[in-house]
């Protein structure tokens, strides 16, 4: 296998695994360091390629780039002020500049075609080394979902790799042709996922692995993309051309789309809504009965964790998505510093002793600021009645505690606003779910670039003035450690994240039958109906994050009462950006529905060290909703004619 390879299928397979036929454990890994085509002709080796499906999830998600290519540019978010050529490139609004070699989407085409071959090698091989149906239905899950991905990313793509239709490679290849979106959804993604579901168990065979729901959950997306894709409402071009965007078949696509869910919503099997929103995304609440499918890591060994406890590169394998999306807090926050006694202190110039009261921990809602994507405020503001949608409150991090104990200071407390002493433990600033009237920036601040307001013992940022610089974390997907006493020690802050990494939840095909349902699809449960499930959840608390105390209230009926009579796809949209903000939902959400433009031409932030918002206006021009194919792919053919998307 060379990494020349025309679709990059190289590193098939780099762990065996033991523990396949129990369901107490979770997968283990091994290691290898050489492998070659034969490999798979051995049980060995078919099973290490399962192993590998599932640890090379960790390349894609929890991977800040691919997030990255999700998030960045939709209305959910921006470049921050650290952000990059990565970022702003994206954004669209004359910062940077879309292309081949820009747009971190590059990060799926290497690592799914190198998964698609792995699992191809599994199917090939399975039978003659007596791989049970039920195994190699997983592979025939994880070549039907990287399919998926990648045509409702990039178009139409290769399903011959070089030996052949949905066949595996061993041999170099320079060259390649790109099948139609139809083709690569009916050959591919269609049939696989559909024999994932005919073949795998109702419950996982091992912590993690997939089952007949997580199958579901795939083709009933798969099925609803496909049906916009036919429908084309906003004209949207296709790459390559095809005859078949025949819009009268829509409606059966639809009509599929809700079937599947609805299936695995009347049979879930071992899968079931948590009972509050905080509960889905909650540390001490991993791998909860809510979420499908993972990519994994583990505090129990480096190995596991597939990296490094000590020190994170920003690089895959490491879960490190949670640091782009977290503002510098215990740099731009500051505070005089004062003695034992509660004296303040002064250097030889008479100038106060400054301190970071809010030092960087590795703990949700806190863990390692890089500042490179700001969440838009308009989006921000989408998040109402946040007294009782739980959804803010459990989506960012919105209070900011002082601990400097944590980091062996003795000053007993800090000066907030209007004078207050903060001691350690209380909130040295807050960003608010609304503007109010009464908050004044003055530069009497000093070096907190925040508000003040009558009766506050906290700095505060309304929502309109969040900015480049300062912006509420995402509080749901940060890191966490617990190899320390988190009660006295700061930690270590600069290792990768040690939770998994959540893709695909249980909660989704309520928001798929939703929209199928709007589009046209017939059942017993109405639009209304399943977004109400998801909203009666919301409703619900029993521990307010941001107060960080217990809040035993429930809202459900208010929430379902103030849901419109009439769904629209539009409320779907907004719907889907209270419950998956930030998770890398959002690009795919715009472009299956075509409505990226309409949701995200026009943003409005404040540029960072200011509390102005200016209005910024993307470019989104059509082409666009087809990422280009990499640079690095074109630079391994001998044939690129006609190969890249248009437009670029």
């Amino acid at each position: 296998m060379k990494t020349k390879n025309i679709i990059r299928i190289c590193g098939v397979a780099m762990m065996s695994a033991v523990c396949l036929s129990s369901c107490d454990y979770v997968l283990e890994e091994q290691p290898r360091s050489s492998y070659d085509p034969s490999y798979f002709t051995t049980q060995d080796g078919v099973e290490g390629g399962l192993t590998a499906l599932y640890s090379h999830l960790r390349n894609l998600y929890g991977n800040a780039y691919y997030l990255t290519s999700l998030e960045a540019g939709t209305d959910e978010y921006t470049y921050g002020h650290s952000g990059d050529g990565n970022q702003k490139d994206i954004d669209m609004t004359g910062a940077g500049q879309i292309s081949s070699t820009t747009v971190r989407s590059d990060a799926y085409w290497g690592q799914g075609f190198s998964d698609i071959n792995t699992a191809s090698a599994v199917i090939e091989n399975a039978t003659a080394v007596g791989i049970a149906p039920s195994l190699v239905a997983e592979a025939y899950f994880f070549r039907g979902m990287h399919y998926f991905n990648l045509v409702r990313t990039f178009g139409g793509v290769p399903l011959d790799l070089g030996a052949g239709e949905l066949h595996s490679n061993d041999a170099p290849k320079r060259t390649s042709v790109r099948n139609t979106v139809d083709e690569v959804y009916e050959r591919a993604v269609f049939t696989d996922l559909q024999k994932a579901i005919d073949d795998l168990p109702e419950t996982p065979r091992v912590t993690g692995a997939v089952t007949k729901n997580v199958a579901r959950l795939y083709l009933a997306k798969a099925y609803l993309t496909y049906a916009w894709w036919l429908e084309n409402p906003n004209n949207i071009d296709t790459y390559p051309a095809t005859s078949k965007r025949d819009k009268s078949q829509a409606a059966n696509y639809y009509q599929k789309a809700y079937d599947t869910a609805l299936a695995a919503i009347n049979n879930p099997g071992p899968y079931k809504l948590q009972e509050t929103f905080r509960d889905v995304n909650l540390f001490e609440n991993d791998r909860n009965a809510e979420w499908m499918l993972w990519a994994d890591h583990t505090l129990e060994s480096e190995q596991y964790n597939g990296a490094g406890f000590g020190w994170g590169n920003g690089a895959a394998p490491e879960n490190y998505a949670g640091w782009f999306t977290q503002w510098n807090y215990c740099g731009d926050m500051k505070a005089q510093q004062h003695d034992k006694t509660g004296k303040p202190m002064v250097d030889d110039k008479g100038k106060p002793v400054l301190m970071n009261p809010v030092q960087r921990e590795p703990i949700q809602g806190l863990g390692r600021p890089w500042t490179r994507m700001a969440p838009i405020p308009d989006a921000l503001k989408k998040f109402t009645n946040t007294d009782k949608d739980s959804r803010w409150d459990a989506t960012f991090a919105t209070q900011y505690r002082v601990n400097m104990a944590k980091g062996g200071s003795d000053c007993p407390f800090v000066i907030g606003a209007n004078g207050a002493q903060i001691k350690n433990g209380e909130t040295f600033l807050k960003f608010l779910s609304y503007d109010d009237p009464n908050v004044v920036y003055t530069p009497s601040n000093g070096e907190i670039n925040a508000g003040v307001m009558p009766g506050e013992n906290a700095f505060v940022i309304n929502i309109s003035d969040i900015s480049r610089q300062s912006f509420p974390g995402l509080w749901k997907t940060i890191d966490t450690r617990t190899d320390r006493n988190m009660e006295t020690e700061l930690g270590s802050p600069n290792a990768g994240s040690i939770r998994p990494y959540v893709i695909a939840k249980f909660s989704e095909f309520y928001f798929i039958a939703a929209e199928a349902a709007v589009k046209g699809a017939k059942g017993d449960k109405s639009a209304r109906d399943l977004i109400n499930v998801i909203r009666a959840r919301a409703g619900k608390w029993t521990f307010s994050v941001g107060d960080n105390c217990a809040k035993v209230e429930d809202h459900s009926a208010e929430l379902t009462e103030a849901t419109p009579a009439e769904i629209t796809i539009d409320y779907i949209l907004d719907e889907r950006l209270r419950e998956y903000f930030g998770e890398g939902y959002r690009w795919f959400d715009l472009t299956r529905t075509q409505t990226w433009e309409k949701f995200a031409s026009v943003y409005h932030i404040a540029d960072a060290n200011g509390r102005q918002a200016v209005e910024k206006k993307r470019t989104i021009e059509k082409h666009f909703y087809l990422r280009p194919i990499p640079q690095g792919q074109l630079d391994a053919m001998t044939e690129k004619a006609g190969y890249q998307n248009p437009g670029y």
